[in-house]
């Protein structure tokens, strides 16, 4: 599994157990840990942050619209 399939999934894990569309990096993290993620958590930020997130500067060859940034640490589901 990708790390971006692995994020996906633990999002929608994340906000399933919220009443609003918001997360941080924080949740995604410790949601990869525990279910043994393989992927570092500096390679964790850099896709919440930047390559998965549409609102990002452009500074990556393949980004996906995934997650919008509505302020500093939290972002949301982009549906």
């Amino acid at each position: 599994m990708t790390c971006r399939n692995e994020i996906l999934k633990c999002v929608k894990e994340i906000l399933n157990q919220k009443s609003n569309n918001e997360f941080t990096i924080q949740e995604v993290i410790d949601c990869m840990r525990s279910k043994g993620t393989k992927y570092k958590e500096s390679g964790i930020r850099t896709h919440v942050t930047s390559r998965l997130c549409s609102n990002a500067p452009d500074n990556h060859a393949v980004t996906y619209p995934d997650f919008v940034r509505t302020d500093r640490g939290i972002y949301r589901l982009n549906k």
